[in-house]
């Protein structure tokens, strides 16, 4: 079946396909499954928020390596000033752990999150990296006009209209609507605001940010197959970003015990939650997340959760227990594929679309 579904998004972002791959942050994220989307005729990004600048860069040069498309880069836009308020309760709670896995007792002091946005950013630009794309908020000046400046486009996560809005007016050239459905950070710009997050679902979501905007609407959440694209294209979004689906690829990251829970998990399977990292995202229930519950203990804001946590997570994934993995998941994961190519996977998605749209 020819495939004809093309939208002006393509067209925009030089792509031949309206499927964007999210920028999973962490392990998940590689150069090589990057690479393997783009070069599938989808926009890969690269889930960069907590690399090291040169560690960016070296990963962008990997990329260009094995493909001459468009890709993308993620950072997370947020403050990244340590908070510790209620530290010593925390730390109390997580020796716990630490003393479960083996591994050494931190000091209070021990917890410094490095604040590298501005460096991250500077790759960037330096690079000429095709797509900058934004979590937790929109690319502050003077980076929004140095990027389109450089011809660079710019994406914008968002969880409700009025986020779609801001980042239409601040310069984004295209906005991810992201539903309740979907794994890892709420993409939400204010969680004083909004403690757990904007969550409104997909189906919901994306006509009413359509209906607001007039730049380009990617649909995420809950969306894995060519089901999903064809139901987002008919909601009026231009395209979709898949972060799920291509957890389980063959070139993904992701650690095998964050695997095997993958394939394992269903639909009920997945919770909301802060205990990783202070900032509200969707991912597998563990064990980790019922004692952080059972506790009764805020935990710190975001990112002094995560830098507290880092410790425990690595110890986790080094020995394969995922119950002490932050196994970030949307609600569809009955419909992953084990180790299935992301070319495959882009491929496969396309032609179940088009078969329903025509």
């Amino acid at each position: 079946m020819k495939l004809t579904l093309e939208t002006a998004l393509c067209e925009q972002f030089r792509i031949r396909y309206p499927i964007f791959l999210a920028g999973m942050a962490g392990g998940p994220s590689t150069p090589e499954l990057t690479a393997a989307v783009s070069e599938a005729g989808g926009l890969g990004t690269l889930g960069a928020a907590y690399m090291e600048p040169e560690a960016i860069r070296a990963a962008i040069l990997r990329i260009r390596e094995l493909t001459a498309s468009p890709f993308g880069v993620n950072l997370f836009v947020v403050r990244a000033d340590d908070d510790y308020t209620g530290i010593r309760d925390v730390q109390r709670e997580l020796d716990k752990v630490r003393d479960r896995l083996g591994i050494p007792r931190a000091a209070e002091s021990n917890v410094t999150s490095p604040n590298l946005f501005h460096q991250q950013i500077a790759v960037l630009l330096e690079e000429k990296v095709p797509v900058i794309s934004t979590a937790f908020g929109v690319l502050p000046e003077p980076y929004m006009s140095e990027a389109k400046s450089a011809g660079l486009l710019v994406v914008t996560m968002v969880t409700t209209v009025k986020e779609a809005q801001l980042a239409e007016q601040a310069g984004s050239d295209a906005v991810v609507a992201q539903g309740s459905e979907a794994g890892g950070h709420r993409g939400t710009f204010d969680i004083d605001e909004q403690p757990m997050g904007a969550n409104i679902g997909t189906m919901a979501l994306v006509p009413q940010i359509v209906d607001k905007l007039s730049i380009p609407v990617l649909a995420a959440g809950g969306i894995m197959d060519g089901r999903g694209l064809a139901a987002s294209l008919a909601l009026g979004a231009q395209g979709v970003q898949l972060g799920t689906r291509f957890l389980t690829a063959a070139e993904s990251g992701t650690n095998p015990a964050y695997r095997k829970a993958l394939l394992a998990s269903d639909e009920q399977s997945t919770v909301l939650t802060k205990a990783f990292s202070g900032r509200p995202a969707r991912g597998i229930e563990n064990a980790f997340i019922r004692e952080w519950n059972a506790s009764g203990i805020a935990p710190l804001a975001f990112p002094t959760q995560n830098t507290a946590t880092r410790d425990i997570r690595n110890a986790a994934a080094k020995q394969q227990l995922d119950g002490y993995l932050s196994l970030w998941a949307g609600q569809g994961t009955r419909m992953l594929t084990d180790g299935q190519p992301a070319g495959e996977i882009v491929a496969e998605v396309l032609e179940q679309a088009a078969s329903i749209i025509h």
